[in-house]
């Protein structure tokens, strides 16, 4: 076993957004900070690349601010330039933009145009949206006061967050009223089946109805830093490493001793802390822990219960990507819509029928032969690609330096099982099943909003959740943490808990990230990074040196 070489006072593992935030405040605080990450480069799933003269985005593909993105880089005073990202919505030939809160009209008219027998449904569904954002301005109001100096900033204090937080305390309970699965919220809404899947088909499996039919105001609230998504983490650990965070990429932390306040690495070097904050997948971080080290007997028992019930809860859902470069003008597409852009080919919209078919397909895998499992997983593909809701990013029409000079990158998303993907791995068949998703892809857009994509095409790669599990580290490839669909979630899944979201069952072990809260994203993994990085923080010594 490796000695204990040094201590930090905080250990961070995982560089996304949640442990660069961390790690930025502690060392601004003046605490010494290890942060580790698996990978080459930081960021997560907030990354982008170079390839071929185009810069792609990997993971998300524009930011919402959400009251915590602009005020954290406010806070540490970090820079980073960024621009409106406008989104569209589109169903076969019909497109609209979502830039103001007026184009909630124009949304109501596009499913009237395909739904004309549930116009009074529409109308019910729009009002609910309406009465969702107006909470949502609650709930976003104001700057989260967690990046705030509340002893400092009276001003903000008394003119801004009293005033807001009795609307906030209302709000809440509001919203906790619409938990239900969207899809089951829109029951209650209308009959037409189709209209509840094309709206409905838009999120993942049994998402909160008021996370879901948040999402027109989202769309308003989108920014996009220039240069690239990858912008902001890169900033972000350029603040880091100017605090004298330690940084140490492509190191694994394959073990925690929770007794001895130790994490080990792959090449067996360990590294001692005074608190640790886990950043990464908590099914790691319990499989890891060495548990029966804890001396203390209820802190054994209650880490072994928790790491326990953790075992069967699952990942959320996951994405196949195409990246695809044309030889297309990017004015071409600015004609069709913005450079966010959710588009459905079809008005059918992915029926229950086509759930239940992969479900089968997956039931059956274990007993059917290979030639029967690709034939009905192709035939499955197909019938998907052609029913379910794009969501289209083309980083060019946000910023003009993302492309050659008359052509055009665009990155194709759909919504994808990890288990199918795994299934087709396990039979040799998942290079096929790459190759066939990208052509459905390209074929649908080619015979629908872009004519001529086909032959435009000059070269294309792909994602799928096999990858993302891959590089990113998470339980099914997952790109929000924890699945709707689990029959307890295992996180905290109230706003107004959330500052116990970041406790674990390991004494002296925080956790942050898209784990720690549900339902997660890149706002909420920024703030539980801030809040297990206070609490770490208060019972730290004040004054520290920065490695002993």
């Amino acid at each position: 076993m490796s000695n204990r070489t040094n201590i930090h006072d905080l250990v961070v593992v995982g560089g996304g957004m949640a442990g660069l935030t961390a790690s930025a405040f502690a060392a601004r605080a003046g605490h010494s900070v290890l942060l580790c990450d698996k990978e080459g480069t930081l960021g997560g799933l907030i990354h982008s690349f170079e390839r071929d003269g185009f810069t792609w985005d990997a993971g998300i593909r524009a930011l919402e601010d959400s009251g915590i993105i602009l005020p954290m880089l406010e806070s540490l005073g970090i820079s980073v330039d960024f621009v409106r990202s406008h989104v569209s919505l589109g169903i076969e030939d019909r497109v609209i933009p979502v830039e103001s809160p007026r184009n909630l009209a124009d949304y109501a008219a596009l499913l009237e145009h395909f739904f004309p027998d549930s116009r009074s449904d529409v109308a019910r569904i729009v009002k609910v949206i309406k009465r969702v954002m107006k909470h949502m301005d609650v709930l976003y109001g104001v700057e989260n006061p967690v990046f705030k100096d509340l002893a400092r900033d009276r001003d903000y204090v008394f003119k801004k967050l009293l005033p807001w937080l009795g609307k906030f305390l209302l709000t809440i309970g509001k919203i906790n009223r619409m938990a239900m699965p969207v899809e089951e919220y829109l029951e209650t809404l209308s009959a037409s089946r189709p209209l509840i899947d094309i709206i409905g088909q838009h999120f993942f499996k049994k998402t909160p109805a008021f996370f879901a039919l948040s999402y027109f105001s989202l769309y308003l609230d989108y920014v996009y830093p220039v240069g690239g998504t990858g912008v902001l983490p890169r900033a972000m650990e350029a603040y880091c490493v100017a605090q004298g965070v330690h940084i140490k990429k492509q190191t694994c932390i394959t073990a925690v001793d929770p007794e001895r306040h130790t994490v080990t690495d792959q090449t067996g070097a360990a590294y001692g802390y005074r608190k640790l904050l886990w950043a990464a997948d908590l099914k790691t971080l319990y499989r890891v822990a060495d548990i029966d080290a804890l001396r203390d007997g209820r802190a054994r028992k209650k880490a072994h219960e928790r790491a326990a019930a953790l075992k069967t809860p699952s990942g959320g859902d996951s994405v196949f990507t195409l990246y695809l470069a044309v030889d297309i003008e990017p004015a071409w597409f600015a004609a069709k819509s913005n450079g966010h852009f959710f588009y459905t080919p079809s008005r059918k919209g992915v029926g229950r029928d086509i759930h239940a078919e992969l479900e089968a397909i997956l039931a059956a895998a274990s007993s059917d032969g290979e030639e029967r499992f690709r034939q009905r997983a192709e035939g499955w593909i197909e019938r998907y690609i052609g029913s379910t809701t794009f969501e289209i990013s083309i980083p060019v029409l946000k910023d003009a330096a993302l492309a050659p000079a008359g052509k055009t990158g665009l990155i194709i998303s759909v919504l994808f099982d990890y288990a199918l993907c795994d299934a087709a791995r396990a039979r040799g068949w998942y290079e096929n099943l790459k190759t066939l998703t990208e052509e459905c892809l390209i074929r649908n857009l080619d015979a629908t909003i872009y004519p001529g994509l086909r032959d435009a095409a000059r070269h294309r790669f792909s994602y799928t959740p096999l990858s993302i599990a891959r590089i990113i580290g998470t339980a099914e490839g997952a790109i929000t943490g924890w699945a709707f669909t689990n029959p307890t979630m295992p996180a905290v899944n109230r706003m107004q808990n959330v500052s116990r979201s970041v406790l674990t069952a390991l004494p002296d072990v925080y956790q942050a990230g898209q784990w720690a809260y549900s339902p997660s994203g890149l706002p909420i993994a920024i703030l539980t990074g801030k809040l297990a990085a206070d609490r770490a923080m208060k019972r730290l010594p004040r004054t520290s040196a920065n490695v002993e």
